[in-house]
């Protein structure tokens, strides 16, 4: 659900390559993928997000008169590059992993297959979508399991990098596990949950802090979550929430949502008296609710030690995934057809970094469960038109480090392709599920890890390998590019590494 034509939003390098592609045509189909090397925040997977916004921008792809006039007004572009793209439209293909999978480094999220122009373009706003919305799921799946069953509610539109940031990173954080958004446009375009209590102000504004509660009380009794620690939380705060509430009971109203927030302070000793307090009134069903710049880690260290809070509000340390602000991915240049060609030539990237070596060729991703436990084993980059029979035995090995392999025995395990089509010759071919669908599919998917692979701290990494296929193609690739480059400069320090 967006308003703005984004096909502007591009780096002018995107458009310049094409001006140099329209100017030289080769008539060329190629394949781009769209992954990342690193997991964020030192975890061992990460949540895909952003697909629909994708499709979107896809779909709605055009350049207006007045995108034509700007591009115009550069003095960089000529009149029948200009008069190309006024008529412009994507024509390829499109192949994506489901929102709220999860995904692990190196592996294609994203397959363009498009003539050379059209894949050029769209690449800055694929990465844009797809890394925002991507680290944002990602950082609410940690911050979810670290309240290990309560509820998270996402409050960080007012410390979000903008109105964007703050929309489609609640989205985000919804699909990651959140329950809800304290942001009320996330809530109307998307059909999630919105949440909230009261500010400081609003008690602030009342000549004291029981007539300030009991007024909240009489507007929202089915949702009375009170605010207490304005002035004193044990002292003032959970005592005129407790004198409330016994009011409302006396006056029949049946307490089902409500409770107190912390917002300030030690939230593990007061969530504790406060617990005490509450419970001795006869309210220990009231939710206790914190906030204050919480995070995976202080939320896992308050219920170490036992804090009494059931709910939690995070704000900023999610919305920004302040502590890995950045995703990471990138988009890559796989393989190439030329015009009247009817097979894909595999390219490889080089570099003396062997992590960004990149894997070439047309391919796809398979995810190898075990049937016993329903667990991942491994994920399997391939080459698209392998095929594998789970009935037979595999054998998979690290691309690495080769000699770290592993036989998985025929019968004892199931295979899902991961990447789906959702773009063929320009159209939508998939519905996304609802915000809410997708959350809960984001919970199965992470169900399927190993618990050693979801703790914050140091967790054991999910093996993704390639396939013999394609660790042939690309230590081919490798010793082929090494010898051109060797004997182009034979005095080049540099070295690249073969597998």
């Amino acid at each position: 659900m967006r308003a703005t034509n984004l096909t502007l939003l591009t780096d002018l390098y995107e458009l310049t390559m094409m001006q140099g592609y329209f100017k030289n045509p080769t008539n060329q189909t190629v394949i781009f993928d769209m992954f990342y090397r690193v997991n964020p925040c030192g975890g061992s997977f990460a949540i895909t997000a952003g697909l629909e916004q994708m499709i979107e921008y896809i779909e709605n792809l055009h350049f207006s008169p007045e995108d034509i006039d700007y591009l115009r007004s550069l003095h960089i572009f000529e009149e029948d590059f200009l008069e190309y793209l006024s008529g412009f439209h994507f024509t390829g293909d499109i192949y994506a992993i489901p929102e709220g999978t999860v995904v692990f480094p190196r592996e294609p999220l994203v397959k363009v297959i498009a003539p050379i122009m059209e894949a050029q373009l769209v690449e800055t706003t694929i990465l844009n979508i797809i890394n925002h919305q991507s680290l944002i799921a990602t950082k609410a799946a940690r911050v979810c399991y670290a309240a290990r069953g309560d509820g998270i509610m996402e409050f960080g539109l007012r410390r979000a990098q903008g109105p964007d940031a703050g929309i489609y990173g609640a989205r985000a954080a919804v699909i990651g596990g959140c329950a809800g958004t304290s942001n009320v446009l996330t809530g109307q375009m998307f059909n999630v949950p919105v949440l909230g209590t009261h500010a400081h102000s609003w008690i602030m504004s009342f000549p004291d802090e029981y007539t300030a509660f009991k007024t909240y009380a009489r507007m929202y009794p089915n949702s009375c979550t009170l605010l207490v620690d304005t002035y004193d939380v044990l002292k003032s705060g959970v005592p005129n929430a407790i004198r409330v509430f016994e009011e409302m009971r006396e006056e029949g109203v049946k307490l089902t949502h409500y409770g107190i927030r912390i917002d300030s302070g030690d939230l593990a000793y007061l969530s504790k008296e406060a617990y005490k307090m509450l419970a001795a009134a006869g309210f220990d069903d009231a939710t206790i609710s914190a906030s204050s710049d919480l995070d995976e880690y202080l939320i896992d260290s308050l219920k170490t030690q036992d804090a009494k809070i059931n709910s939690w509000g995070v704000g900023t340390n999610l919305i920004t995934s302040k502590d890995n602000p950045a995703f990471g991915g990138v988009y890559k240049l796989a393989a190439v057809k030329d015009s009247g060609s009817s097979t894909f030539t595999p390219k490889i990237k080089l570099s003396e970094n062997t992590e960004k070596v990149t894997n070439p060729g047309n391919k796809t991703v398979y995810r190898i469960y075990s049937k016993s436990t329903g667990k991942i084993k491994a994920d399997l980059i391939c080459m698209a038109d392998e095929v594998f029979d789970p009935e037979e035995t595999m054998i998979i090995f690290d691309p690495i480090d080769t000699w770290k392999k592993t036989k998985v025995l025929g019968g004892t395990y199931e295979l899902r392709e991961l990447l789906i089509p959702v773009i063929r010759e320009g159209k939508r071919v998939y519905t996304s599920p609802e915000v809410m669908e997708l959350r809960e599919y984001c919970q199965k998917e992470q169900n399927t890890l190993w618990d050693e692979s979801r703790r914050l701290v140091n967790p054991q990494k999910v093996y993704v390998d390639l396939s013999q296929k394609l660790y042939d193609i690309k230590k081919n690739l490798l010793e082929e590019m090494s010898e051109k480059t060797h004997t182009l400069y034979p005095t080049s320090p540099m070295q690249f590494f073969i597998f």
